[in-house]
């Protein structure tokens, strides 16, 4: 059994970043990486909008480059997933198979994952055409077709946002009605690129080394097209990797961890001493930058904690 004052669960950009101000106030954190390190980002290309990066930085090259600076400042990471936690006593347990830690504070940074429709094609171009993020990748769509399969707000934002590069936007929808607000159904249905494809649903994602069609089936026709585009974006819901904290912290009622968002502790979450940052936390910004921020809020919160 280890004993740490800071233990950090999850590495993508808030993790590392918790990790990186934990260290450097000495507080010698162990950082939980999972058996996958570097969280969505590693299954991104360019990343142009992060501060600093005038011609882009590849994701997954800025997840490296992120781990060699934590690791750098002192911060142990362990590249296994943790298997269970119980955050009931004043030492915090975490379980790594049967190995255990205790911790005086725990950082959760585990991130969501962005909702698979499962079709053929769609993992073998996942991040080559097929993503979950248009806010993130309008710009690559200049001048081209793109798509977005869903019908509520999250889509109808996408493919908003996707209209101010791309020369058309289909947007795909199962029923004959969006659920998405009213507001934003009437923007997207005004909008001159979008069409949008009723009772219609993804069925197979095609390309050589990048999405160049897709099969889109008619439930109400029972007919089958073939569609070109050179991006599909998922905007079917993004789903917390929250699952072993279901009975230790309060989730709202999609499994993102609720914090309570207010001074002094803006990460704090319903269990002293427990912090939250990142995804796992925010389902409406969902930007690196956004969760690094919230990792150096995180850091610094468990640190006046462990001041006190």
């Amino acid at each position: 059994m280890e004993h740490v004052k800071v233990a950090i669960i999850g590495s993508g950009p808030a993790g590392y970043t918790a990790g990186i101000y934990s260290s450097r106030a000495k507080l010698k954190p162990i950082l939980f990486a999972g058996d996958k390190p570097g969280g969505q980002l590693m299954n991104t290309t360019l990343v142009e909008n992060w501060p600093g990066t005038e011609s882009g930085v590849m994701g997954p090259e800025l997840m490296t480059e992120m781990r060699k600076q934590a690791v750098k400042f002192g911060v142990e990471i362990i590249d296994k997933k943790v298997t269970q936690v119980d955050f009931s006593g004043e030492l915090k347990k975490i379980w790594v198979g049967d190995e255990l830690f205790e911790a005086e504070t725990v950082i959760v940074a585990t991130g969501a994952a962005g909702i698979m429709s499962g079709v053929p094609g769609e993992k073998e171009f996942l991040g080559k055409g097929v993503a979950t993020c248009a806010v993130c990748d309008a710009p690559f769509y200049r001048e081209k077709v793109a798509m977005v399969i869903g019908g509520g707000d999250a889509a109808i934002e996408d493919a908003m946002a996707l209209t101010k590069f791309a020369s058309k936007v289909y947007l795909v929808h199962r029923r004959d009605k969006l659920r998405a607000s009213k507001v934003m159904a009437e923007r997207v249905m005004n909008a001159e690129k979008v069409e949008i494809l009723w009772n219609s649903e993804l069925k197979k994602v095609l390309g050589d080394k990048l999405v160049e069609r897709v099969e889109i089936f008619n439930n109400k026709t029972d007919q089958t097209q073939e569609i070109e585009t050179s991006g599909v974006f998922l905007a079917i819901g993004h789903k917390p990797v929250t699952a072993i904290f279901k009975d230790q912290l309060d989730l709202d009622e999609k499994g993102f961890i609720k914090t309570k968002l207010s001074y002094p502790a803006v990460t704090a979450t319903s269990i002293d001493g427990v912090f939250a940052a990142g995804d796992v936390v925010d389902h409406r910004y969902k930007q690196a930058i956004t969760s690094a921020g919230m990792g150096c809020q995180a850091a610094l919160d468990a640190e006046r904690w462990l001041e006190k």
